[in-house]
């Protein structure tokens, strides 16, 4: 039996409800993020100069390393970016193809990230050794632990267009990781902003 024009109606009105309720919460989970982030971001500039006896940014940092993982992450922006290009062009296999190459890049920069993190505390360098590298491995490890949870979101995207299409709700879900991987990019600039480059100069000028 087909439904009646008022039911389907109804049916659109309640998904159009149901979406704006999940993109509001949403938004307030990103703004709590800038909230986060900021405290992190302050706690770093306050304790960035507190070594007690430690090493200090020149000595740990590399600027071989950063370089990688900093064109890693931009690169994933531009690969996410493709594929919202895809998804407004209704090509299901571009999208899918550009999300695998996201979460390649958003894998190298994870995994550069930690390798980094072990030379460090091998090095002794651990994070409970002074409040520089408290608030160091704080600030970063919390923007890799972002990045991580957004592979996981993208392989489950990955998924549901896979076995689903590209239906409204799998678009709007797509959209709201875009913006949270695109998020994740600009905190990342601030971080290489505030912590890498100025730990670079002052090593470079040692």
């Amino acid at each position: 039996m087909a439904s009646s024009p008022s039911h389907d109606l109804n049916r659109v009105r309640a998904a159009a409800r149901a979406d704006t309720e999940v993109n509001f919460g949403f938004w307030a989970y990103l703004m709590s993020d800038v909230v986060l982030f900021s405290m992190l971001f302050l706690a770093y500039v306050n304790l960035s100069q507190r070594y007690a006896g430690g090493p200090t940014p020149g000595e740990i940092f590399s600027l071989h390393g950063v370089f990688l993982e900093t064109m890693a992450l931009l690169a994933s922006s531009l690969t996410f970016g493709l594929a919202m290009v895809s998804l407004h062009q209704g090509k299901k296999n571009h999208i899918i193809g550009w999300l695998l190459a996201t979460f390649v890049l958003g894998a190298f920069f994870l995994w550069h990230e930690v390798s980094e993190f072990v030379h460090i505390i091998h090095e002794g360098a651990s994070f409970d050794r002074s409040g520089f590298l408290s608030a160091y491995f704080g600030l970063v490890g919390t923007h890799g632990a972002h990045v991580f949870f957004g592979m996981i979101w993208l392989l489950t995207m990955v998924a549901q267009i896979a076995l689903r299409g590209l239906t409204p709700a799998i678009g709007s879900r797509l959209a709201r990781l875009s913006l949270f991987w695109h998020f994740l990019d600009l905190v990342w600039i601030c971080v290489f902003s505030t912590v890498y480059l100025p730990g670079l100069i002052q090593g470079g000028s040692a």
